[in-house]
């Protein structure tokens, strides 16, 4: 089932370009999670390496406690911005002060590996962010961010918090799920060169780390959001790689 139309009133170049929840592979249930368990024991994944269901839910239950009554609107940044999982009322083109995409987060599974990591985007502290910001109705943010959960606090490794978010529309506090920084796989000091070379030859079960690279950078050009950083990384990346 489609976006209605309502949804893309503020940002119409992006109605064909999102995709809608129900034909989404991240909305999935618990179950998922037994797969992956498996796959987790299969390939001798450490311990601990996901985020327990009670713990997940203890903290979507804190960081939402006194919001479950309203709209509720997150910032995106990475694939939430094509590919929500959740049912959405309305998107918006973004801002995010003091904060920007930046691989640095260590990644051992699906596009890396124990014995050669990878990295996945994140948001660190520091400059701005374009992106999108999305509004959940108030009678789905119950159910909709149980999905949301599932997904981006899988690992445990973001930080959920509530940010001002600048819109062309007037500004909004918003949902966003930020880089950890006590986390053990937070890796703050890596140059550009230093991300590029592990992109470069990282590869797990689900492909190779630039692909992810890739797709993120193709992404941002088709959605018509601008960030050098990401552009340059990619560069760097692929000229390794030739």
């Amino acid at each position: 089932m489609p976006f209605p139309e309502h949804v893309f009133q503020h940002t119409p170049a992006l109605r064909d370009l999102i995709t809608p929840p129900d034909a989404s592979e991240m909305r999935f249930g618990q179950d998922r999670f037994d797969e992956l368990d498996e796959q987790a024991r299969a390939e001798g994944w450490p311990p601990g390496w996901r985020m327990e269901h009670d713990a997940r839910e203890a903290n979507r239950q804190a960081v939402l406690n006194g919001r479950w009554r309203q709209d509720l609107w997150v910032f995106a940044y990475g694939s939430l911005i094509w590919d929500p999982a959740v049912y959405v009322e309305e998107y918006r083109r973004g801002v995010l002060p003091g904060w920007r995409r930046r691989f640095c987060m260590r990644l051992e599974g699906g596009r890396g590996s124990h014995a050669q990591p990878g990295l996945m985007a994140a948001l660190d502290q520091g400059g701005h962010c374009d992106g999108v910001a999305f509004r959940i109705a108030a009678e789905l943010v119950d159910r909709e961010t149980e999905f949301m959960w599932r997904r981006e606090m899988f690992a445990g490794a973001y930080q959920p918090l509530f940010l001002g978010v600048s819109t062309p529309q007037g500004p909004v506090d918003a949902l966003v799920f930020v880089m950890d920084r006590t986390n053990g796989r937070y890796m703050p000091d890596l140059t550009d060169e230093e991300a590029a070379r592990m992109i470069a030859v990282a590869e797990g079960g689900i492909g190779p780390n630039f692909d992810y690279l890739h797709s993120l950078v193709r992404h941002l050009d088709e959605l018509g959001i601008h960030d050098d950083d990401m552009k340059r990384l990619h560069a760097v990346t692929s000229a390794l790689r030739a």
